[in-house]
This record gives structure tokens, C-alpha cells and sequence, in this order.
């Protein structure tokens, strides 16, 4: 399989999800470091910008990467379905997210706001997005989806140039 959105060759969506997992795990940990002691604002309105820099940045990565799982991987294929299981990991954790930031949008201005919920939802998405995580590197590990075997890897490793190409 060869992505459906790329630039210069390479696949979008690789490039993009690095942003959403460091804003969210940026997210995770400020609003964990501020709910459970050190109560200066700073971190919590930290937590607060990075959790809503990872719904945007969620919502962009999931572009292109829905783009290649609808038109580039063959349906019927395993790595279809383990494609929509991570694709419905990612939507929810990008659900808990806003749900996140959505909560503690009032509270942004607070002298002392209460980071609880938010730091609950943080981690509950963090632990959806490692998930999706896996399954993504899944498909690329496993299923070769996005690889383009050079012809030395297909003559060293004849089981992955099959499974590469029986899903282009």
C-alpha cells in the first residue's frame, strides 16, 4: 500500500502525528504535576494550551491519515481492520481531549483552578492514544502498510515483500 496523501514521496499522516502525541502527553503531564501538588497556574494553563494544541493538531493528522486508510489499504485486508481500530482509538482519545479542554475552558483565568476532571480525561486519552499508537505502528511493522521495500530488503525477507505488496 502506498499512501493516498503524500509530499515528495513521503506519507503525510507519519509526519503530522507526532504534534497531537506530544501536545497530548505535554497536556497529561502538566495537568497531573498541577492537580496532584504544585498548584502554581502556570501549569495548569500549560496543560490547558497543549491539550487544545493536540485537538487541532489531532484533527490535521487525521486527515490525511483517514484519506490513506479509505483509498489505500484494500479492504478486507487485515491491516483494514486493524486501520479502523485505530482509527476509532484516535477519535475517541481526540473526544476525550476536547472534552478536556472543553471543561476547563472557564476555568483558564481562575486563580486556582481545579484540574481534576481534566487531569482524569488527560490520562484516560493519553492510555487511548498509546493504544492507537501500537495499532498505527502495527500496520507499518506488520502490515508494511506505507513501506516501500527496497528490492535488497525483498531478496533478505521474502515474507515482507509479500505482505507489502498484497496490500498495495
Amino acid at each position: 500500500m502506498y499512501s493516498k496523501a503524500k509530499i515528495a514521496g513521503h506519507p503525510i499522516h507519519p509526519m503530522l502525528v507526532a504534534f497531537p502525541i506530544t501536545f497530548y502527553t505535554a497536556a497529561c503531564a502538566a495537568y497531573v504535576f498541577y492537580a496532584t501538588g504544585v498548584h502554581d497556574v502556570f501549569w495548569f494553563r500549560l496543560a490547558y494550551i497543549s491539550n487544545v494544541a493536540g485537538v487541532i493538531g489531532a484533527v490535521v493528522a487525521a486527515v490525511p491519515g483517514f484519506i490513506d486508510w479509505a483509498f489505500g489499504v484494500p479492504t478486507g485486508s487485515p491491516a483494514k481492520l486493524t486501520g479502523f481500530f485505530h482509527m476509532l482509538l484516535n477519535v475517541a482519545a481526540l473526544l476525550i481531549f476536547a472534552m478536556s479542554a472543553w471543561v476547563n475552558y472557564r476555568q483558564y483565568d481562575s486563580i486556582h483552578p481545579n484540574a481534576s476532571m481534566g487531569a482524569t480525561l488527560c490520562v484516560l486519552g493519553f492510555v487511548l492514544t498509546m493504544t492507537a499508537g501500537f495499532l498505527g505502528w502495527k500496520m507499518v511493522g506488520t502490515h508494511h502498510v506505507g513501506v516501500n521495500l527496497t528490492p535488497q530488503q525483498e531478496r533478505i525477507d521474502p515474507s515482507a515483500s509479500r505482505n507489502a505488496h498484497s496490500i498495495r
